[in-house]
């Protein structure tokens, strides 16, 4: 009988050939350590070079910054601290030592050892430390406790190199008077809010966007009001129509629009209508539906104008959490509001066994908006999008159109949460600290096996289902835990936003599930509905597509601060740390492209066609070398897919899905399985960077 091989058993295998040095072929991924590609991952990012120290004539190494075994594509801490795997190479150490790696922070308040050197190689899980130095040292024994003097080799941080700027960019950015003759604004801006704990220099201070603000409703409109749950069976009519609120738009007058609940293999009638002071479209974000009706203007349908109408038809194949949202200007109507969630169940007939039991279910809508310091919203670019360097970081947290959610459950409740990501630019760090969380499932379908996770990494547009136990009494908060970065004094600073609160009463619950959430279960199903594909872990990509930027008539003091700050990019951008220049730049100033180097071709130009039932492997190579490196969540339209590797390390947990993070300066290898037939959309969901050009299609014949 053959022998069958998981993907975490392949996984295991791709490292030990790693670490032992074997070369696999042409097929095998680039490492952060290998010599430098244009299509592989940034070793200025995620490898050090060990330098020798003085008397060790001959001595080298390199560590790699690995990827920890996670269902994520960045691993952070539950505070936000990035975390990764090293793996030490060395050589040239001389005989009759014993030489010992250690990792430490610059100012020595946290030592770790390591281990020993063993035939030139040594490991670090798990290292979670913002700046960090490794040394290796020769020691009379494995067993020493502390460092000696005799350093053999030392390497730094690629964070460590984030230093405040020098002299002359203080200079520069002193003077406004650069800023007001190169880079006039238009009038009518209200003033972005500051962060409290950072600093802006005079010169970003008088930055403005060379646009005009896109004028939000009047305030004599009517509220939104709260969403509302529609249960539709096969073949119902849901009539929908986006329309002006008070402060915003509205699908059906509700923010966010009507949660949808539907079967699994059910199909139902959309009849669309637009009472918008704009064109719009509708995008049935995740589902595998007909091409006709997927809501891409200029693709799938014309635009629907003012007082226009359009009739959808959407199936829905499989189970799981989705979303939908205009697909026009994104930076403006979605994040006026335009986005609602979709629950497709499973049918009770269905021979798929249950997920684990739980006593309730909640469905939450993430978004950030941005209020000025008076207390009214920052309005986008008319012409063209504003922040279009990061995307638009808001300030006032939501969950279903709410600041102040709250959840009321008992002792030993566990509560099933669909969570999913409307924000604009925000990637998000979540937990309930105090309570137990395990993930279950993500964008399109559950995980092979449930796993305990301490938070959850959710970029623009993913989706995730945790379970979580609350099993003390109590208030437990759900909060984004991150690491923002201090640019101008070269400084990491912890960022606690609290999204919500669940009150737990101390009466204990019934019935309870306790023993059931603590098993992990495995899905069998989801298994062996991905046996197929294991082959393609260890096959090169068929295709490539390199994310990047281009950039004119920034202001100086811009380019000159960006230029200093691209010595270290953070792998994801957390907060909105740069907020007047990224505010100012805009559209008509950044270009983000995604480019087919074997062609040349960027943006709409790329044309890749594919044979449907053919899967295909992708490999994303977010580029170090862009004027301001910066994580994307790429989106595929139409289809699912599998994430396999990210800078070469083959991922543990897998799960389908349609959004994928990529870091900065990283490589990610994704399968999409070429399923559904059509004309399909692929970009990047910040709607900045959308809206600035970051997208292409591709057809499925």
């Amino acid at each position: 009988m053959a022998r069958r091989h998981d993907f975490k058993t392949l996984r295991a295998v791709a490292l030990l050939v790693t670490l032992a040095g074997v070369c696999v072929g042409q097929s095998s991924p680039a490492r952060p350590c290998d010599p430098q590609t244009p299509l592989g991952p940034s070793h200025d990012l995620y490898c050090i070079d060990l330098i020798a120290a003085p008397g060790a004539r001959g001595a080298s190494g390199q560590v790699e910054l690995s990827q920890p075994a996670g269902p994520f594509t960045v691993g952070v801490t539950p505070d936000g601290r990035s975390r990764y795997d090293l793996i030490g190479r060395v050589s040239g150490l001389a005989p009759g030592a014993t030489y010992v790696a250690w990792v430490m922070t610059p100012t020595l308040d946290t030592i770790i050892k390591l281990g020993a050197v063993s035939r030139g190689i040594f490991l670090g899980r798990d290292i979670a430390l913002n700046k960090f130095v490794v040394l290796v040292t020769a020691e009379r024994n494995a067993r020493a406790r502390a460092p000696s003097e005799r350093i053999v080799l030392r390497g730094q941080s690629p964070s460590t190199r984030l230093f405040p700027p020098d002299q002359l960019t203080f200079a520069a950015g002193g003077s406004a008077t650069i800023v007001a003759h190169e880079h006039e604004g238009h009038d009518g801006w209200p003033m972005v809010p500051m962060p409290a704990n950072l600093t802006m220099l005079p010169a970003e201070m008088a930055l403005r966007p060379a646009v005009a603000p896109y004028r939000l409703p009047s305030d004599t409109l009517a509220p939104a009001r709260p969403s509302e749950r529609r249960r539709l069976a096969n073949r119902d009519t849901l009539w929908l129509d986006a329309s002006v609120v008070r402060g915003g738009f509205a699908f059906n007058g509700q923010q966010p629009g009507p949660l949808l609940e539907v079967t699994r293999g059910s199909e139902i009638v959309v009849v669309f209508a637009n009472h918008l002071p704009d064109s719009t479209a509708i995008h049935w974000h995740g589902i595998r539906l007909d091409n006709h009706s997927d809501g891409v203007p200029g693709l799938t349908q014309p635009a629907i104008p003012p007082g226009g109408a359009f009739t959808y038809r959407i199936r829905f194949p499989d189970a799981g959490i989705y979303w939908y949202h205009a697909h026009v200007r994104e930076d403006i109507q979605q994040d006026l509001g335009l986005y609602g969630n979709i629950l497709v169940r499973a049918p009770p007939s269905d021979s798929v066994p249950p997920p684990s039991p739980v006593n309730r279910e909640e469905v939450l809508l993430l978004d950030d908006v941005l209020v000025g310091d008076e207390g009214g919203p920052i309005p986008p670019g008319r012409e063209s999008p504003t922040h279009a360097l990061m995307g638009r970081f808001g300030n006032v947290f939501l969950v279903n159109g709410r600041r102040d959610y709250q959840l009321q459950v008992r002792r030993g409740e566990v509560v099933r949460f669909y969570l999913t990501n409307a924000m604009n630019a925000r990637t998000l760090n979540l937990s309930f600290p105090g309570a137990q969380m395990k993930l279950v499932a993500a964008d399109a379908g559950p995980f092979e096996a449930e796993r305990p996770v301490e938070s959850v990494v959710i970029a623009p547009a993913e989706r995730y289902v945790v379970h979580v136990r609350f099993n003390r009494a109590g208030r437990v908060a759900l909060v984004n835990k991150v690491q923002g970065l201090d640019h101008l004094f070269g400084r990491f600073f912890p960022e606690i936003d609290t999204l919500g609160v669940v009150h737990v009463a101390p009466g204990a619950v019934a019935p309870g599930y306790g023993r059931a959430f603590a098993v992990n279960k495995r899905d069998s199903v989801t298994t062996r509905e991905l046996e197929p594909y294991v082959r393609f872990l260890t096959q090169a990509p068929a295709k490539t597509l390199v994310l990047t930027l281009a950039t004119k008539n920034l202001p100086f003091v811009t380019e000159r601060l960006m230029q200093l700050d691209s010595i270290f990019f953070q792998p994801v951008e957390w907060s909105g740390s740069m907020p007047m220049m990224n505010w100012a730049a805009t559209g008509e100033q950044v270009r983000w492209i995604l480019r087919d180097p074997e062609t040349g071709r960027e943006n709409m130009d790329i044309d890749w066609q594919f044979p449907r039932g053919a899967p295909v492997k992708l490999r994303l190579v977010n580029e170090r070398r862009a004027f301001h490196g910066m994580q994307h969540p790429i989106h595929l339209h139409g289809q699912r897919f599998l994430v396999l590797a990210v800078n070469g390390v083959p991922v543990s947990s897998h799960a389908w899905k349609d959004t994928v993070l990529v870091p900065a300066g990283s490589t990610v290898d994704i399968l999409f399985d070429t399923s559904n037939p059509g004309h399909w959309m692929l970009h990047c969901h910040i709607a900045e960077h959308l809206s600035a050009g970051m997208m292409m299609h591709l057809t499925v014949d």
